[in-house]
């Protein structure tokens, strides 16, 4: 289908730079003590965030207490919940949707404002996403009137955690929280008045109270960094500089799709992590993945880092139509890729070996000319000669995707590929951008050629999600 949202907006009026990509391996997460506060009755919660893995519970916000904790968290079902207990006596609040939340291609603004001092249970706890009220609950359980919450008093508050553990894979931005009052989504975002879509506010001048803050995550050597003017700055633990990016709610790269990251022959999927952009195999047997954005038009660019054993990789487009279970890469049509050994697949033929290879650390340019229907391969940035302009054909889609596979072999460690469209899971040691000036490649982006992100595809392209 084609992109909405955030997604597909060429000129949003306001731009966020940057944000913070969470990596569960990594064990990563903010941590910060809050003060007295203004309110404990009183405030509003406001962030962004794509998703990276589904069917697992995952803390976003929460507050270390044991027993005594709230939080909010996606549940094994891709829900979303608020929960409070504020005594060991039991829930003192619950919301949960019945809405789930599985687009790992897009980003969504969630609001939570409470104010247990309104005389009516259901506006004691407001749950927004992308704009709007979210009426349709799984389950609601609003607190007593005049009860204090946990949250924004003076314990320990979590961000990608709970109690030090159980870490989140997700990206976030634009994270706010306001003490003091309960603020409705307008003081965050807006609808774009051409395409009606819900895009994100200048928030600076809003009153944050005392324990308020703002994380916007633009200074890479303090990721915890407060900007609200209360200086009420987080702990940043296991994060570094590589994990300051630019795919934002205004600018939505493509990563890899884990709902399309499958095997061969037993449905195993390849591992994805670093905001699935890195990608290994778990099994004896090719694991095929593809992207989140594919194309019908247009001339887009990106690059992959390969590691580990260079037979074992493969690196490409597919056809939107192409069923990646239907075989090894070898044999899949409406597929056009290389292997780090010098073999070439087109739509499910393969060569012989050709030279140069590919070495451990080497990185490998792919150039998707849509309007020639070809696709071209790059050796640390020189184009090979074996791999110049190869056809894409076969399937049954005129939309191609970026796409992958690995191969692990029984007891040896597995090939990783570390994709790179332009916020790299990796330190990139130069730093080139396209002709928009979007992406931190390694090596000069081909004349022409574009990063696969949506303010992109909006000016040269259809943009698709799979």
């Amino acid at each position: 289908m084609i992109i909405l949202g955030t997604n597909s907006i060429k000129d949003t009026g306001f731009n966020v730079d940057n944000s913070l990509r969470f990596n569960s391996g990594s064990s990563d997460y903010l941590t910060r003590t809050f003060g007295t506060p203004t309110s404990s009755q009183k405030w509003t919660l406001s962030f962004w965030v794509k998703r990276c893995k589904l069917g697992s519970t995952e803390f976003v916000f929460n507050t270390d207490g044991g027993n005594e904790e709230d939080r909010l968290q996606f549940n094994s079902g891709d829900t979303l919940t608020w929960y409070e207990q504020n005594s060991s006596a039991g829930t003192d609040a619950e919301l949960t949707t019945s809405q789930v939340f599985r687009d790992v291609s897009a980003w969504y603004h969630i609001v939570l404002a409470r104010d247990s001092t309104q005389g009516t249970a259901s506006n004691r706890i407001k749950l927004y996403v992308n704009g709007s009220q979210v009426t349709a609950l799984g389950a609601a359980t609003y607190p007593s009137q005049n009860d204090s919450s946990r949250w924004n008093t003076a314990v320990a508050h979590e961000i990608g955690a709970r109690n030090g553990g159980t870490f989140v894979n997700l990206y976030m931005a634009e994270v706010c929280f306001i003490d003091g009052s309960q603020l409705d989504p307008t003081s965050f975002g807006e609808f774009d008045e051409d395409s009606g879509i819900w895009k994100p506010i200048d928030v600076s001048g809003l009153t944050f109270g005392t324990n308020g803050f703002y994380l916007d995550f633009e200074d890479s050597s303090a990721l915890g960094n407060d900007v609200s003017g209360n200086d009420n700055d987080f702990t940043v633990n296991n994060l570094t500089a590589i994990d300051q990016s630019t795919d934002t709610c205004t600018n939505n790269f493509a990563t890899l799709n884990p709902l399309i990251s499958i095997g061969s022959d037993s449905g195993n999927a390849q591992v994805l992590s670093q905001g699935n952009l890195t990608v290994a195999g778990n099994q004896a047997s090719w694991c095929h993945s593809r992207g989140t954005f594919g194309a019908s038009s247009g001339k887009w660019y990106w690059e992959a880092k390969l590691t580990g054993t260079m037979g074992n990789v493969n690196i490409g487009v597919s056809n939107a139509g192409t069923n990646m279970f239907g075989g090894t890469v070898q044999s899949l049509s409406g597929n056009t890729s290389i292997y780090g050994d010098g073999q070439y697949n087109i739509n499910g033929s393969i060569t012989g070996s050709q030279s140069p290879t590919f070495s451990s650390g080497d990185i490998c340019g792919v150039a998707l000319n849509m309007d020639d229907n070809t696709v071209s391969f790059y050796k640390n940035g020189t184009i090979l000669s074996w791999g110049t302009n190869l056809a894409i054909s076969g399937g049954t889609d005129d939309v191609w995707l970026p796409a992958s596979a690995v191969y692990k072999s029984d007891g040896a460690s597995s090939p990783v590929i570390e994709f790179n469209f332009g916020s790299p899971p990796y330190t990139i040691s130069s730093g080139n951008t396209d002709g928009n000036g979007y992406g931190n490649f390694e090596y000069a982006v081909p004349s022409g050629y574009y990063a696969l992100n949506t303010k992109n595809l909006a000016e040269y392209g259809w943009c698709y999600v799979y």
